[in-house]
């Protein structure tokens, strides 16, 4: 019997040690899932709302004890006795119960960790990895069935090197530089060049003075340096001292998540530039020009998350070179990609789970995305924890790629880690 018996909620720590929600959902079966929600330092607008306590005596304000209290006295009874494995079911009953467009009334991530520690209790009671659970939830609810089933495939990890902006304290810009290592035959050979790459530039910040141990809030480096082009310059660098042929083993990807540097007039000021100041059409040619001279392949939120005009105009500009992904200008919303596609903007996702509030909201998600001929890119949150839902998540609906962090950092690992597991079983 997979229906639920229990549902509880607790406060526990994430990776910057802030309060968050983990769930645990039990099935009469005996069977438990258990998840825990992350948090972003980098949001936009449309994401979904975490509800925090805002009580200063406690965590600086940052507790989450009003969405523990949500789970266990309003959404917990609501799905009491519902069948697990009925994803949509069980996120349409949160959904009523939080039917504010943001989830702000409950918080969305009381609505998530009981969605997520639902599809965990559901494919312990199936008996399936995870992965497989979100796989059959995915074809289950596909409604072309001229297209050949989709199967579980490895994503290829997209990793940070450099970190910037609100993941570093402010010391870049543009928030991550990091690399995908394209060529590598298999996903340990990806971890094991991914390592050599990091290693090297470290080894290389600290000849040129700069700090090469620190790192930001997802494991990249966080040196002080002189612009964002330097960030990139030494990554490639750092792919050379690898042994690995830059554009050919390994590319370059860009966060540059422009809303975060927007002014009220619609430019866009470079603070770690002198104050450098560009308009929408002046960053599309820095950012054609960066992909002419260094190994670039994606860029993600090149343009300010409302600047649809100037998406519209890099995505003429480069969209047929490069991925463009779309992070606060999606916020993994159908209707913000549906918009999307509508304008000829983009032509990649970024999915966070968070962003949105329940597991059937971001499938409904990708499944808008992959009709529109959209590459996805399943990633993580600033604010992580052990929880390694996104590795199966990521597997599950064959995401192109993995944007998980470094590889420094445990909450990190976890998530890498159990792709290689994945790996082995597929």
């Amino acid at each position: 019997m997979s229906h639920i018996s229990n549902v509880f909620a607790r406060e526990v720590l994430d990776s910057r040690g802030k309060p968050t929600v983990e769930v645990e959902v039990t099935c009469k079966n005996g069977v438990r899932g258990r998840a825990i929600v992350p948090s972003g330092a980098s949001t936009g607008q449309a994401e979904a709302l975490e509800l925090r306590d805002k009580d200063c005596v406690r965590y600086d304000g940052q507790g989450v004890q009003r969405a523990v209290a949500n789970v266990n006295q309003k959404l917990g009874p609501a799905v009491m006795g519902m069948d697990a494995v009925d994803q949509q079911a069980i996120d349409a009953i949160l959904l009523q119960q939080d039917a504010t467009p943001q989830k702000s009334a409950l918080g969305g991530n009381a609505l998530l960790g009981v969605s997520l520690a639902t599809a965990h209790a559901a494919a312990a009671s199936r008996q399936v990895p995870l992965y497989r659970h979100i796989n059959h939830l995915v074809r289950s609810s596909c409604s072309n069935t001229d297209r050949e089933p989709l199967r579980p495939a490895m994503p290829l990890p997209m990793t940070n090197m450099i970190s910037g902006g609100l993941h570093a304290g402010g010391n870049l810009d543009f928030q991550d530089v990091l690399i995908t290592p394209v060529s590598a035959p298999d996903y340990a050979t990806c971890l094991e060049w991914i390592v050599r790459v990091y290693r090297r530039l470290g080894d290389l910040l600290t000849r040129a003075g700069y700090e090469g141990r620190l790192v930001g809030d997802e494991g990249g480096y966080g040196p002080r340096l002189k612009g964002n082009r330097e960030a990139v310059e030494f990554v490639a660098r750092a792919i050379e001292a690898a042994e690995l042929r830059p554009g050919e083993d390994v590319t370059i990807a860009l966060d540059v998540a422009a809303t975060h540097f927007l002014q009220h007039d619609g430019s866009y000021r470079l603070i770690t530039e002198q104050g450098t100041t560009l308009t929408s059409a002046a960053m599309i040619d820095r950012l054609e020009a960066w992909v002419d001279m260094f190994p670039i392949t994606s860029i993600e939120d090149g343009l300010a998350e409302e600047d649809w005009a100037g998406w519209q105009a890099l995505t003429q500009r480069l969209g047929d070179r490069i991925q463009l992904v779309g992070d606060d200008l999606f916020t993994t919303n159908e209707h913000r990609i549906v918009k999307g596609i509508e304008l000829g903007v983009g032509n990649s996702v970024l999915i966070k789970v968070n962003q949105i509030g329940t597991l059937t909201e971001a499938l409904r998600a990708i499944t808008v995305a992959r009709e529109a001929g959209y590459s996805l890119v399943v990633s993580a949150r600033s604010g992580e924890t052990e929880d390694t839902t996104i590795a199966d998540l990521a597997v599950g609906v064959a995401a192109e790629q993995i944007k998980i962090g470094s590889i420094v950092r445990s909450e990190r690992l976890a998530k890498y880690n159990q792709l290689l597991r994945i790996s082995e079983d597929l």
